[in-house]
């Protein structure tokens, strides 16, 4: 699934439908998000998706709709950990989730916009 360019930017087809994404391969808007889509933008990631993976971008993706922003490394670290448990907030359990990106990958899959920071 790789981007492609047209006259209105980056985008990458998924079902017949053209799907815009940034420089970065993250969506532009995110209602275009699907749990299909999602597995699609894991695979091209190289990312088998497992239940621990989607737990964290469920999280991700909750959080958004509540706050209105991504997190950063630290942050999230810190709102996994008070959510999920320790456990789960610590750097090499994202990191073996998700490479050496975690928070990127994480919000990328989840159809959220790439984190700051």
């Amino acid at each position: 699934m790789a981007a492609s360019e047209n006259d209105e930017g980056l985008f990458f087809q998924y079902e017949g439908r053209e799907i815009q994404v940034d420089e970065d391969g993250h969506l532009v808007n995110v209602d275009d998000w699907s749990e299909g889509l999602a597995l699609a933008i894991a695979d091209a990631e190289g990312i088998e998706m497992t239940e621990a993976h989607w737990e964290i971008v469920n999280f991700v993706r909750d959080y958004y709709k509540q706050f209105h922003v991504t997190l950063a490394l630290k942050p999230l670290l810190a709102e996994v950990g008070k959510k999920l448990g320790p456990g789960k907030g610590g750097t090499k359990y994202l990191y073996n989730l998700f490479s050496d990106k975690p928070t990127r990958l994480a919000n990328k899959i989840g159809g959220l916009p790439r984190p700051i920071g």
